[in-house]
C-alpha cells in the first residue's frame, strides 16, 4: 500500500531537491484513514514504545501521522508549531530540503523520553532541531521514527552519527525527475 502511493506520487523540483507530492504527505489525492491506519500501526510496531513517555511532531506534515501514532500507543501528544502563544515553549530555527524558519516546540518538559515522528526524512534539518531543542529542555530523544526516507540526503547520517540518535524508518526511496524508486522497505 505505501509503496503504491510513493510509485504514483508527482515529483516537484523545488530548485534544490527533488520532492514528491503524494497522498500521505500532501493529502493530494485525500488521505484514506486505512493508509494512515496502516502507517501508523506500521511505525508503532517499528519502535519500542515502552521506553517513551511522550511523541513529538512538527505540525505541517507530521501531524497527521503522530496523532495516529498517539492514538494507537496511548501516549501524550507534543507539538512543534510555526507560530507562538503568549504562553512559554522552546523556541528553535531550522533549515529543511522545504523551508527556513522557526518552530515553536510546546508541550516537552525534562525528563521526557520522546520519539519525534515525521513523514519525511530528506536532510534532516527539521528533526535534528527538534532534537536539539528537546535536549536543551532537559529531556531526552530515544527514537526517531518517519515514513519514508529520501536515500542520499544525510538526513540518517545527521542523526545517527552527529546526534547519537536511532532512525526508524518504514520505506526509503530515491526521487529521480521522471518519478520516485522505492529501495527498501514495507508493501
Amino acid at each position: 500500500m505505501l509503496r503504491d502511493v510513493y510509485r504514483k506520487a508527482g515529483v516537484l523540483d523545488t530548485g534544490s531537491y527533488l520532492t514528491t507530492v503524494n497522498e500521505l504527505c500532501d493529502q493530494l489525492p485525500a488521505l484514506r484513514p486505512e493508509l494512515l491506519w496502516y502507517v501508523a500501526s506500521h511505525l508503532r510496531a517499528r519502535v519500542d514504545l515502552n521506553s517513551i513517555s511522550k511523541i513529538l511532531v512538527e505540525e505541517d506534515k507530521g501531524a497527521p501521522i503522530g496523532t495516529a501514532v498517539s492514538l494507537l500507543s496511548g501516549l501524550p501528544l507534543a507539538m512543534a508549531r510555526h507560530y507562538t502563544y503568549a504562553f512559554p515553549s522552546l523556541r528553535v530555527d531550522f533549515s529543511s530540503e522545504y523551508d527556513r524558519s522557526t518552530l515553536h516546540v510546546n508541550g516537552i518538559v525534562a525528563g521526557d523520553r520522546v520519539c519525534i515522528v515525521d513523514d519525511t526524512l530528506s536532510t534532516g534539518g527539521t528533526v535534528a532541531a527538534l532534537v536539539r531543542a528537546v535536549r536543551a529542555e532537559g529531556a531526552t530523544v530515544e527514537h526517531v521514527a518517519v515514513v519514508v526516507e529520501k536515500a542520499g540526503n544525510g538526513g540518517r547520517e545527521l542523526l545517527e552519527d552527529e546526534l547519537g540518535v536511532a532512525v526508524h524508518s518504514l520505506l526509503s526511496i530515491k526521487v529521480v525527475p521522471d518519478g520516485v524508486h522505492v529501495l527498501e522497505g514495507i508493501a
